[in-house]
């Protein structure tokens, strides 16, 4: 049985023991949907004040669901579209303060307001992106979006 309880005075402390922690699930498991589902599952129950935790795979290049918590999500989203689709087509991090500034958002949840999207790469392509959502504004900072990249860096060798 695993029984991560993560918590942290700071956010620095917070994501070394989130990232050691994935490492321990993932460490030696090939399957990458494997992976992913305790990814999701890890941040989840770890980062405060989220309203969806999860991935979506580059499946022929288009954006298809992955493991997931939260809400019922959208199932496909083509490259370039929304703040996932961003992510995918430019490999660059997408940090979003306000989600309904930003232009062309996809509302799959009306309660995210905020939202941040991580590409996870390995050689140069893109195998999918983490996505994060809150129900705050400006919920996600410098040290969320270091943080984060630090786990997509992991997985990108586990997925």
């Amino acid at each position: 049985m695993y029984d991560y309880r993560i918590t942290a005075a700071d956010k620095r402390t917070l994501y070394a023991d989130l990232l050691a922690a994935l490492d321990g699930l993932t460490s030696g498991e090939p399957d990458g949907i494997a992976n992913m589902a305790n990814a999701a599952a890890l941040i989840w129950e770890t980062l405060p004040d989220l309203n969806w935790a999860g991935f979506y795979r580059n499946v022929g290049g288009e954006l298809v669901l992955g493991p997931f918590h939260g809400r019922p999500a959208c199932i496909r989203i083509p490259f370039g579209r929304g703040v996932c689709g961003t992510a995918a087509a430019t490999l660059e991090v997408q940090r979003v303060d306000d989600v309904h500034a930003f232009p062309g958002h996809i509302a799959c949840d009306s309660a995210s307001e905020s939202e941040l999207v991580v590409p996870i790469v390995r050689g140069g392509q893109l195998l999918a992106v983490l996505d994060l959502d809150s129900p705050n504004k400006a919920r996600f900072d410098a040290a969320d979006e270091a943080g984060c990249l630090r786990l997509c860096e992991l997985l990108a060798s586990r997925i």
